[in-house]
C-alpha cells in the first residue's frame, strides 16, 4: 500500500528541514560541532557569572515548572552540562537556551525575565510549548546581537511584537507563533535582512503586511495564517521573496485580487490562502509554480473557471479549491495532467458536473471531496479503492443504495460522507471497512436498524468516532453499547427509533456529543448518563421519556448545551450547574418538571416558607 505523507506532515517536515538548516548555520559559525562543542564546554569549567546570574533571574520569574527542567538548573557552573537546555562555548559564556515541554506534556508558569537580554553571547533561544508563559518580550531582547534563532512558539506572550528585534541582524528565523500578541508587524522586522524562516501564526494580529518585508530576499518559509492581517497580498512577495518555498497566509482577512507575481516563485512548495476574502480569478500563470506541491484557495470569493495550466503542475498531490464560486466545465486536460494528484477538494462551488469524472474514479488517489457539485444517479465505483482515505459526495442527488461504493474494498478508509443525498437502502446492508473514524450519513432515505453499527458483537468500528445517521427513516431500539468503543459523536436524532436509552451507554467514556432528538425514545433516563465525563452536548428533546432528570448528571461538569423539552417528565431540576443556567426552553412541554429555571416545585415553596418562619416565630417566643 502507498505510504503518503499528510499535508500537515509535509509542512512539519519542510518547517524541519529549515530549522536543522538555520541550527546547523549557526553551529558552523560557531566553528564547531556539537559532540565537539560540549568537550569543551567541559574544559572550560565555570560559566560566566553574568551569564549565570541572567538564568536565575528567568528562573525566579516561573512560579511554576510541572516540566521539571528548572530543577536541574543548582551549581554554580550553568556550564558543566547538568543545566537542561543551557550550552556554552570553550569561554564559558551561553550561547543556546533550549526550553520545551518534552513531548507536550508540561508547561511552566511565569513570565519572560528581560534579564535574558543579557546573555550578549546568545545565538540561539528557544522557549516554547510551555502554555502559560504570559506577559510580552522584554525589550531587552533586542540587546541580542549575536541571535541566529528566537522561538517562542505556543506560550500565552501579549501585547505586541517589539519594534527593537529589528536590530537583531543576524537573526535567521524568528517564530512566535500560538500566542496572544496583538497590533500590527512592526515595520522595523523589515531590517532582518538574513531571515530564513518567519513564523507569526495563530495569534491576534492586525494590519497589513508591512512594505518593508521585501527585504526579505533569504526568506524560504513565511507563516501568518490564523490572525486577523487584512489588506492586498503584496505584489513584491512574487517580484522580490524568490526564495520563498512555503507560504501560509491562510485564515485572515486579506481582499482583493492574487498578485500575478505570485505564481512566479520557481521553488515554491505549499501556498495556503483560504479562508480569506480574495476576489476574482486564478491566474492561468499559476501554471508557473512548477515546484509547486500544495494549492490551497478554499473559502474566499474567487470565480471564472478553473484554469487548464493547473494541469501542468508536475509534483501537484493536494488541491483545495472549495467553497469559491468556480463554475464548469473542468479543464479537459485534468484527464491526463497532474500526475501526482492524490487529494482533490472541488465542493461547494457553481459546478455542475453529473457523474464524477472518470479521471478521478481511475486514479490512485487519498481524499475525493466533490460535496455540492451537482452529482446524481448511482454511486460511483472507484478503480482503486484501496489507496482512498477520505471521501465526500455529501450534498448531492446521488439515489439508490450505499452498498454500490463497495465500501469493504476501501481498506484504508478512515472518513465516509453521503449525507443530504436521496440515497435509499437498509442500514443491514452497508459493510463498513475496519478502519474507519467517521461516518456522515444525515438526511437521506435510509431505513432499518442501528444494530450493525453499534452492537456489541465482535470487534468491528472500534476506531469509529462520529457516527450522524439523524433525518432519516431508521427504526428499530438504541443497541447495547459494548466497552472500548471511541465514539465521540453520535447523532440518531430524526428518526423512528423506539424503546429506551440503554445503561450501557456509560461505556461509551469518550462521548462528547450524544443526540436522540425527534425519536420515539420512552422510559427513564438511566443514571448512568452521568458517568459521561466528557459529554458537551445532550439532546433528548421530543420522545416520550418519563420519570425524573437524575442528579447524576450534575457530574457532566463540561456541558454545555442539553435539552429535555417535550417529553413526559416529572420532579425537580437538579440544583446547581449546569442544569440551573439552561434557559427554560431546555424544559418546556413536559408533565411536571420544576424547579430554576421554571417555577419553583410546589412543595419546596411551601418548606421555604416555613423555613423563613421559623426563626420569626422563636425570636417573638
Amino acid at each position: 500500500m502507498l505510504l503518503v505523507l499528510s499535508l500537515t506532515s509535509l509542512r512539519w517536515v519542510i518547517m524541519l528541514l529549515l530549522i536543522l538548516s538555520v541550527s546547523s548555520s549557526s553551529s558552523s559559525s560557531s566553528s564547531s560541532s556539537l559532540p565537539r562543542r560540549r568537550e569543551e564546554e567541559a574544559a572550560a569549567g565555570v560559566c560566566s557569572q553574568a551569564d549565570r546570574a541572567a538564568l536565575l533571574s528567568f528562573k525566579v520569574r516561573i512560579v511554576k515548572d510541572t516540566t521539571d527542567i528548572l530543577s536541574s538548573w543548582t551549581g554554580t557552573d550553568c556550564c558543566a552540562g547538568g543545566w537542561e537546555g543551557v550550552e556554552c562555548n570553550p569561554a564559558g559564556r551561553v550561547t543556546v537556551l533550549q526550553l520545551q515541554s518534552p513531548a507536550n506534556r508540561g508547561y511552566m508558569k511565569g513570565t519572560l525575565s528581560p534579564s535574558l537580554g543579557n546573555l550578549n553571547f546568545l545565538e540561539v533561544m528557544v522557549i516554547s510549548g510551555l502554555k502559560q508563559i504570559t506577559g510580552p518580550i522584554p525589550d531587552t531582547f533586542s540587546n541580542l546581537a549575536h541571535l541566529t534563532q528566537l522561538a517562542l512558539e505556543d506560550n500565552s506572550l501579549q501585547g505586541n511584537i517589539p519594534s527593537g528585534l529589528g536590530r537583531l541582524s543576524s537573526l535567521q528565523s524568528l517564530t512566535v507563533a500560538g500566542n496572544r500578541f496583538r497590533g500590527q508587524i512592526p515595520p522595523s522586522l523589515g531590517r532582518l535582512t538574513n531571515l530564513v524562516q518567519f513564523n507569526l501564526a495563530r495569534n491576534f494580529l492586525t494590519g497589513p503586511i508591512p512594505p518593508t518585508f521585501q527585504n526579505f530576499h533569504a526568506l524560504q518559509y513565511l507563516d501568518l495564517s490564523f490572525n486577523m492581517f487584512s489588506g492586498l497580498i503584496p505584489s513584491f512577495v512574487g517580484q522580490h521573496l524568490h526564495n520563498l518555498t512555503f507560504i501560509d497566509l491562510s485564515n485572515n482577512q486579506f481582499s482583493g485580487q492574487m498578485p500575478i507575481s505570485l505564481f512566479s516563485l520557481p521553488n515554491l512548495l505549499d501556498l495556503s490562502l483560504d479562508h480569506n476574502q480574495l476576489t476574482g480569478i486564478i491566474p492561468v500563470q499559476v501554471g508557473g509554480l512548477k515546484s509547486l506541491t500544495s494549492l490551497s484557495l478554499s473559502n474566499n470569493h474567487l470565480n471564472g473557471h478553473i484554469p487548464a495550466s493547473i494541469s501542468s503542475l508536475q509534483n501537484l498531490w493536494h488541491l483545495n479549491l472549495s467553497r469559491n464560486g468556480f463554475s464548469s466545465p473542468l479543464p479537459e486536460t485534468f484527464a491526463r495532467g497532474i500526475p501526482s494528484l492524490l487529494s482533490i477538494d472541488l465542493s461547494y462551488n457553481n459546478l455542475s458536473l453529473g457523474t464524477v469524472p472518470d479521471w478521478i474514479r481511475s486514479r490512485q488517489l487519498r481524499d475525493v471531496h466533490l460535496a455540492s457539485c451537482q452529482l446524481r444517479g448511482t454511486l460511483p465505483s472507484f478503480t482503486k479503492p484501496e489507496s482512498l482515505n477520505s471521501i465526500d459526495l455529501s450534498h448531492n442527488q446521488f439515489t439508490d443504495g450505499i452498498p454500490k461504493l463497495n465500501l469493504t474494498s476501501m481498506s484504508s478508509l478512515q472518513s465516509l460522507k453521503l449525507s443530504n443525498n436521496q440515497l435509499k437502502c437498509d442500514l443491514s446492508e452497508i459493510k463498513l471497512p475496519d478502519t474507519i473514524s467517521l461516518v456522515d450519513l444525515h438526511s437521506n432515505q435510509l431505513v432499518g436498524s442501528l444494530s450493525r453499527i453499534l452492537s456489541n458483537r465482535g470487534s468491528s468500528f472500534s476506531f469509529l468516532e462520529v457516527l450522524d445517521v439523524s433525518n432519516n427513516q431508521i427504526s428499530g431500539g438504541i443497541p447495547e453499547f459494548r466497552q472500548g468503543l471511541r465514539l465521540k459523536v453520535v447523532n440518531i436524532g430524526s428518526n423512528k427509533i423506539a424503546g429506551h436509552i440503554p445503561i450501557s451507554v456509560s461505556n461509551l467514556i469518550q462521548l462528547e456529543r450524544f443526540d436522540i432528538s425527534r425519536n420515539q425514545i420512552t422510559g427513564t433516563i438511566p443514571t448512568s448518563l452521568g458517568l459521561l465525563g466528557k459529554l458537551q452536548w445532550l439532546d433528548l428533546s421530543i420522545n416520550g421519556l418519563t420519570g425524573k432528570i437524575p442528579t447524576s448528571l450534575l457530574g457532566i461538569q463540561g456541558l454545555r448545551h442539553a435539552s429535555f423539552r417535550a417529553n413526559k417528565l416529572c420532579g425537580e431540576i437538579p440544583e446547581g450547574r449546569p442544569f440551573n443556567i439552561f434557559p427554560a426552553a431546555a424544559y418546556l412541554h413536559n408533565l411536571c418538571l420544576c424547579g430554576k429555571p421554571l417555577p419553583p416545585c410546589r412543595g419546596k415553596n411551601q418548606n421555604n416558607k416555613q423555613r423563613r418562619m421559623t426563626p420569626e416565630i422563636e425570636m417573638s417566643q
